[in-house]
């Protein structure tokens, strides 16, 4: 409703000027008309004098037209409650007295009250309408709850503040009741910002307490995508902890095929543990793993104790060429550990400077490099000896064919170097890039040493897979203290930069501290290893191939696995991180190789994703290395569990299914501590207040304190308008026209 009036912002000076004008007008006009012999035309003339000096001397008191539009509805007050998952949360002291703030539920509940009430439920008063039956009488109040069915898995606070702001027009106060816990969409201070502009306050009522409640979670249980029938499968899991003290539990790895395997593990308190339980597959087939922590006495929340993911176990068969010049010690039994390992299948490249031809003997030997790419493209790692650029050994197109192996086909290389000194060659070729140490080029040949030296793993080096050669860690750090020295090592100077080191000597340094002997990298798609010893074979003294054989083939298998995650006759399949989040942008990795067996150059390469739920969502998968066959595109799962995958090439037709499991906790989670300084920002930011969800009566009474919409009055000033302005310049020149028609100029 609107109504409009005149006012006037008129002194005394202006009211005493304008009747003087006036008056002194009308005295002038009736002389002229007068002194004119009564003549009509002048009467109108001065008429019109008389009525441009009245329209002065109205401005001259500055006229304003002032409009008043008066609200006919009821100021509205949303009141938004959260319905996510985390408000499940059984946290919410009712027992204690309100204080009015949200310090009331920020200490740790006391396990067994039965006044302990889930956020959810504190809230339940607040969402019933009948509560706000007094405040109806001068406000609207709307009950909205937010985050409601297949929307409870996030909590978006900035949408729910802006749907309420957007939907009401005469908004005039918000109540916000939650455990703070957004993750989703934008900040939420950012509308709250805006509300403060639009003047809509928000009450704040914190949920939750700031304390986690005593808990054991399963964080996460990393199981590899395939594992091999035979070989033992280590699966890394890890355990988080709020309970006060330390205890130790057994954890039961569970199989689809009914075997279990029980580990003790004990668990740190008020904080993170990692640990392994080792697996080891009887028979191929696709097999699902369950892990499981037993309950501890005072835990609360058991729905998070178990985890569960697939594994495909299958025949292995790996292909490995060990290139080579001379057939020294290392390089005889590594060749026989691979040779007897039934899951791989080796060729040896044995240059012999001196000799016509290149060693050999039996049917591991080849008589050449491969040349073609489709020939190089069947092996999976790469063993690097003591060889060089140099005439009857390797030539700089057959180092550029080994780096793109490595890093387009996500094979791995192991460089070994010898006394001879013969891979200082190569720093100037393309594999000098794949190098992860750098070497003193004036100490070619090496350092020897009379008496044996011993390698000494790092902290990182205690946690690798390579390096596990028991079970244990303590058995296995025994077992590297006690392995065979060596008595020469390759003369490095550090390790590069974003290479780990696993290994270093255990007495000689220099100015980088201790000299590096392990070292692994990734390149590209692949893994490079450097191997700074050859007496790794001295391994084997007293328990035979016990170490040496274990130490390489999980080498090899460390190599091998992401190559190898899923593979057709023309196609790969594989993906970066291995262990892929919900939610984390990962990299899918595709060699498509034609019917020839040559790697396709180019294509359309496309993937079908099918999610959990039956969402389908296809990836279009760019080229990346074209001589290789070398395909990638960036994917970001939104649900955990197994996808199936569909690779698929338009111009070879060629087909490919693999599954992709993706781990994660789903972002909105039962027992996470609340975060009530969140709401209170947004209290402070908009300039309203922060109470308790136990003290209804003063969260009525600050509804109620809201000021209703005040009347909007619109101010026109008259005076400076530039139609007033306009209508006076007009009337100014039909006086001045008029005069001169009349002949009084």
């Amino acid at each position: 409703m609107s109504s409009s009036s005149l006012s006037f912002q008129a002194t005394s000076l202006s009211l005493c000027v304008s009747l003087a004008a006036i008056a002194l007008v009308v005295w002038l006009a009736w002389r002229a008309w007068s002194r004119s012999g009564w003549r009509r035309t002048v009467l109108w003339l001065e008429l019109l004098r008389i009525g441009v000096v009245c329209c002065a001397v109205f401005l001259l008191n500055q006229p304003e037209a002032v409009q008043k539009f008066i609200p006919t509805d009821l100021p509205t007050v949303v009141v938004l409650g959260d319905h996510s998952r985390s408000m499940e949360t059984q946290d919410v002291d009712q027992s204690s007295t309100p204080t009015g703030t949200s310090a009331a539920n920020s200490s740790a509940p006391s396990i067994g009250n039965p006044k302990i009430l889930s956020r959810l439920r504190a809230l339940a008063p607040l969402m019933d309408q009948s509560t706000w039956a007094n405040a109806s009488k001068k406000l609207r109040v709307v009950v909205q709850p937010f985050a409601l069915g297949e929307a409870s898995i996030k909590s978006d606070l900035h949408e729910a503040l802006k749907l309420a702001r957007d939907e009401h027009q005469n908004l005039r106060g918000l109540v916000v009741a939650s455990d703070g816990d957004w993750n989703s969409g934008l900040p939420p201070v950012q509308m709250a910002m805006r509300l403060r502009l639009d003047g809509v306050p928000i009450i704040a009522v914190p949920l939750g307490s700031t304390v986690r409640l005593p808990d054991i979670e399963l964080a996460s249980f990393d199981v590899p995508t395939f594992g091999i029938s035979g070989k033992t499968v280590r699966i890394p899991f890890t355990l988080e902890s709020s309970l006060p003290r330390d205890h130790v539990t057994t954890v039961t790895l569970t199989a689809s095929d009914g075997t279990q395997v029980q580990h003790e593990v004990r668990v740190s308190a008020m904080g993170r543990t990692t640990d392994a339980v080792v697996w080891k597959p009887a028979q191929n087939g696709d097999v699902t793993l369950a892990l499981n922590v037993p309950s501890h006495p005072d835990e609360k929340l058991l729905d998070n104790n178990k985890k569960s993911a697939p594994i495909a176990i299958r025949e292995e068969k790996l292909k490995v060429l060990v290139i080579e010049s001379i057939p020294r010690w290392e390089y005889r039994y590594l060749r026989n550990a691979l040779s007897r390992d039934p899951g791989v299948e080796v060729s040896c490249l044995l240059f012999h400077p001196g000799l016509s031809k290149v060693g050999g003997g039996n049917k591991d030997y080849i008589a050449s490099f491969p040349e073609e790419l489709e020939d190089l493209a069947k092996y999976d790692v790469v063993f690097l000896g003591d060889v060089g650029i140099q005439e009857g050994q390797l030539t700089e197109q057959q180092c550029k064919l080994l780096k793109g192996l490595i890093e387009q086909q996500a094979s791995g290389l192991v460089f070994m170097p010898g006394l001879e000194g013969r891979q200082f060659s190569l720093l100037g070729s393309p594999l000098e890039e794949l190098m992860p140490v750098v070497l003193d080029s004036n100490q070619p040949q090496g350092w020897g040493s009379r008496t044996p030296c011993h390698f000494e793993l790092t902290e990182l080096g205690r946690r690798s897979l390579l390096t596990k050669l028991a079970d244990s860690q303590d058995d296995n750090m025994r077992i590297w203290e006690n392995l065979p020295g060596f008595q020469w090592y390759a003369p490095v100077v550090r390790a590069k930069a974003g290479c780990d080191v696993l290994s270093v000597h255990q007495d000689e340094s220099n100015a980088y501290g201790r000299l590096p002997l392990l070292v692994t990298r990734t390149f590209g798609a692949g893994k490079v290893l450097f191997m700074g010893t050859d007496g790794a074979w001295r391994w084997r003294r007293g328990v035979e191939d016990l170490y040496h054989y274990r130490f390489w083939g999980q080498v090899v298998r460390w190599m091998a696995y992401q190559r190898n995650m899923a593979k057709g006759e023309t196609m790969r399949l594989f993906y970066t991180p291995e262990q892929p989040q919900v939610r984390q942008t990962l990299t899918l990795n595709a060699n498509v190789m034609e019917d020839s067996g040559e790697p396709l150059a180019s294509g359309d390469v496309t993937a079908r994703i099918v999610a959990p739920s039956g969402r389908v969502e296809n990836v279009r998968l760019n080229s990346g290395g074209g001589e290789w066959g070398a395909f990638s595109a960036p994917f970001t799962p939104a649900e955990a569990g197994s996808h199936d995958i569909v690779l698929f090439c338009k111009q070879t037709s060629g087909k490919l299914e693999a599954k992709l499991f993706v781990q994660g906790a789903a972002l909105e989670a039962i027992g996470r501590p609340a975060r009530p300084e969140v709401l209170e920002e947004l209290a402070r930011v908009s300039r309203g207040k922060v109470l308790d969800v136990r003290n209804t009566d003063q969260i009525l009474q600050a509804v109620s304190d809201i000021p209703v919409t005040p009347e909007k009055i619109r101010r026109i000033q008259l005076w400076s308008h530039p139609l007033i302005a306009s209508t006076l310049i007009i009337l100014l020149g039909l006086f001045w026209i008029a005069r001169k028609s009349a002949g009084l100029f």
